[in-house]
């Protein structure tokens, strides 16, 4: 049986501007949430220059969102977030052919009027990113013959896509809808998850988008390198008696000791991890430096 695994992540955002700016508001999700599989043994966060206003929230998702503001100029910003976390092992137990019939479960998850309210059900329709279209339908479904374990077919669909997709950092931007990068066949974490989270809704499953950090293993003899370590994205579906199964399609991996849960949301532009608005700026560069050690 594996033990637990302790992970400490340093998270570092730069942005540099052309010319100063004047005002801004940002929204960062950047802080983990402590979960069954994952507690969070610190967290800290800094932003430089410090903010005129600074505050936090839990959103919609159970997610923290930290909110921050500047009323002066500046020309460059940095948020770097530091997170020591203690992840437990997940599947052991999990046996993905004995898990409920993914159309017992898409059934129980379809709404009817005056039934139970299913909070699971949130994540079975259409958000910004993810449109359910019969074209992810039409290649969910050989994953999917009738009566197929949930678990069973969403493992399958994983392995189709990783299959079947390039990783093509270039091929896609941040707000690229699923179904562009779903013709394309190639992107990067964030599109294999909502390719996948699209594929499984358009079943009705619910399916959410998680953010969080992976950790990379270099080969033997390798050295570790500073940043070779990345933000990263994966799909959670839903099954009942087992709960939330985290997948990561674009390493063809179910989501465990190597994964740190950030944030959960119906698809990237829920748990964005640094948005905002600015006055002034001109052209801006960012620089993004991750990196997630083992204690």
């Amino acid at each position: 049986m594996s033990a637990d695994v302790t992970l400490s992540v340093l998270h570092a955002t730069t942005y540099r501007y052309s010319t100063p700016v004047e005002t801004a508001l940002h929204l960062a999700t950047v802080r983990p949430l402590d979960r069954p599989w994952q507690r969070v043994l610190s967290h800290r966060v800094s932003i430089d220059p410090a903010p005129s206003y600074e505050s936090a929230r839990i959103d919609a998702f159970d997610n923290e969102v930290r909110y921050f503001s500047f009323d002066s100029a500046h020309d460059s910003l940095l948020v770097t977030s530091e997170t020591t976390v203690v992840l437990k092992p997940r599947w052991g137990g999990l046996d993905p052919l004995a898990t409920p019939s993914w159309n017992d479960v898409a059934a129980d998850l379809r709404y009817r009027a005056g039934g139970d309210y299913r909070p699971e059900s949130e994540f079975v329709f259409a958000s910004p990113n993810i449109a359910l279209a019969p074209q992810l339908r039409t290649y969910a479904l050989p994953s999917f013959a009738p009566g197929v374990p949930l678990v069973a077919g969403a493992i399958d669909l994983m392995h189709r896509i990783h299959a079947d997709f390039a990783y093509q950092p270039q091929a896609t931007a941040f707000d690229t809808p699923a179904l562009d990068a779903f013709a394309l066949r190639q992107g990067v974490c964030q599109d294999f998850a909502q390719v996948m989270i699209g594929c499984l809704r358009s079943l009705g499953l619910a399916a959410r988008y998680v953010s969080g950090y992976l950790r990379t293993l270099p080969p033997a003899g390798a050295p570790r390198l500073i940043g070779a370590d990345a933000s990263h994205a994966w799909v959670s579906v839903f099954c009942p008696d087992v709960g939330w199964v985290d997948l990561d399609p674009t390493n063809d991996v179910l989501a465990d000791l190597d994964h740190v849960t950030l944030a959960t949301g119906r698809d990237y532009s829920d748990v964005s991890l640094l948005r905002g608005i600015i006055l002034g700026g001109g052209a801006h560069t960012v620089e993004v430096a991750v990196k997630v050690t083992a204690q």
